[in-house]
């Protein structure tokens, strides 16, 4: 049963990490490790904890952080209570890999084909660390190095480094992670004036939520309260694709440009095509506090931004789509791995490049799971049922349309431009929860 104690958060308890903005630029790493031996397990817990940041004390000016975060399977591995593991969600329980298909991780995407040991029963555990540079950021893998000493139960599987640079932009060349929700009771400002504050119960449990109940907390309450899931997810991105893709198709240099602004949603310099759909704004797109500050209503046509461009499938606002909008808002965290493609090369060069995701909510089946299915791999609410999202969506020779007066323009044979290489479904708990976990002792 969950029992509501009150509707301020406990910003004391709740890892700064899961609400806390990003710095820009910054360098970072994923960590996953394997529990062996549960007893040495919780001693790493017992030792990292003190290292972790609440959102209360966490310090803007110093920006280094690091997150913890544990699959079901890592709960198992650490010796949590058969009786407490049930009290977890279905999706979560089960594991990205076992929804692979339900989500839309399919062909190239599909669990078989991902990047060991992703997928696997042995990603136990997901560390996250940032800092401004690779030199603080030295500072706090150490922590995580020192917390591991004589644990030799406790072993790092796997590490991906992270970065984003000063001008914020993807490896498709696109100014990112613009549109975040303001949550009731943080303090952290949203990024769109227009969207009223999310209630703190869609994204951290134990608050209400916007269907005016209290989210479900996993058992004991505190085990579950204050903590949130993540979805992690590794999208390889293919570039030189894309490029050749709009070349073939575009008539000249600008028209090409505005045929990915018209995909992405965004000009390059994250302008939206809401507020300046001819051309970039490179001023309005570095400006944080007009660069999101657009609704979708005005455009119901989509002929200033598609209806099925990427960014409007992720948040379309307050466009009418399948489902409620703000019962599937989520904090989006994208992370630059790999090298950029040189800007004009149409060819491929081998290198692993894309994006790191890490989905933050507190109903990973309507927030993450019902984006992926409806608005990123549907588009029966655009009229459009076989186009899915054509940047990320799980295309196979897909289309997408972009309307226009008096003709619109269709574009067939999609490849995927983003191919999943894996991913885990994790609870980041509250910092009591840690403590209670480490404490166990069976």
């Amino acid at each position: 049963m969950t029992i509501e104690k009150g509707n301020a958060l406990e910003l004391d308890d709740i890892q700064a990490a899961a609400l806390e903005p990003r710095p820009t630029p910054y360098a970072g790493a994923y960590l996953a490790l394997r529990i062996d031996d549960r007893r040495q397990g919780r001693e790493f817990l017992r030792r990292l904890t003190p290292a972790l940041d609440s959102v209360a004390a966490f310090d803007p000016e110093r920006q280094v952080s690091l997150a913890v975060a544990l699959s079901f399977q890592g709960l198992k591995a650490l010796g949590v209570p058969e009786e407490s593991l049930a009290t977890f969600p279905e999706e979560f329980r089960e594991g990205m890999a076992a929804r692979a298909e339900y989500i839309g991780d399919v062909g190239e995407s599909a669990p078989e084909n991902w990047e060991g040991p992703l997928g696997s029963k042995d990603v136990h555990l997901i560390l996250g660390g940032l800092a401004p540079d690779a030199a603080r950021l030295e500072t706090v893998l150490l922590l995580v190095r020192d917390a591991l000493r004589d644990l030799p139960g406790v072993v790092a599987i796997w590490q991906q480094d992270v970065h984003v640079g000063p001008n914020e932009k993807e490896p498709f060349g696109f100014r990112d992670g613009i549109g975040q929700p303001a949550i009731e009771g943080t303090g952290i400002p949203g990024t769109n004036p227009y969207e009223e504050p999310l209630r703190a119960g869609e994204f951290i449990t134990g608050y209400k939520d916007e269907t005016h109940g209290i989210t479900p907390v996993p058992q004991p309450e505190v085990l579950g309260r204050n903590g949130t899931y993540v979805a992690f997810r590794k999208l390889h991105t293919r570039v030189a694709d894309f490029r050749q893709y709009l070349r073939d198709r575009a008539k000249d240099p600008a028209d090409e440009e505005l045929l990915a602004a018209k995909f992405v949603g965004r000009w390059p310099s994250g302008a939206p095509l809401s507020l300046t759909p001819e051309e970039d704004d490179p001023e309005l797109g570095a400006d944080p506090k007009r660069n999101n500050e657009f609704m979708y209503g005005d455009d119901p046509e989509g002929l200033k931004c598609p209806v099925g461009a990427h960014a409007r499938r992720m948040n379309p606002r307050d466009a009418v789509v399948t489902g409620e909008v703000r019962l599937h808002r989520m904090i989006r965290r994208g992370t630059t791995y790999g090298p950029p493609l040189p800007k004009g090369v149409l060819e491929d060069d081998g290198a692993d490049r894309g994006i790191m995701f890490a989905f933050v909510g507190a109903h990973l089946d309507r927030q993450f799971e019902f984006v992926q299915r409806q608005w990123v791999n549907d588009g029966k609410f655009i009229g459009a049922p076989a186009e899915k999202d054509p940047l990320i969506g799980m295309n196979d020779d897909g289309g997408f349309t972009v309307p226009r007066k008096p003709i619109r323009r269709r574009f067939k044979g999609l490849p995927p431009f983003v191919v999943n290489r894996g991913g885990e479904y994790c609870f980041m708990p509250g910092l009591s929860a840690l403590r209670w976990i480490a404490d166990l002792d069976t």
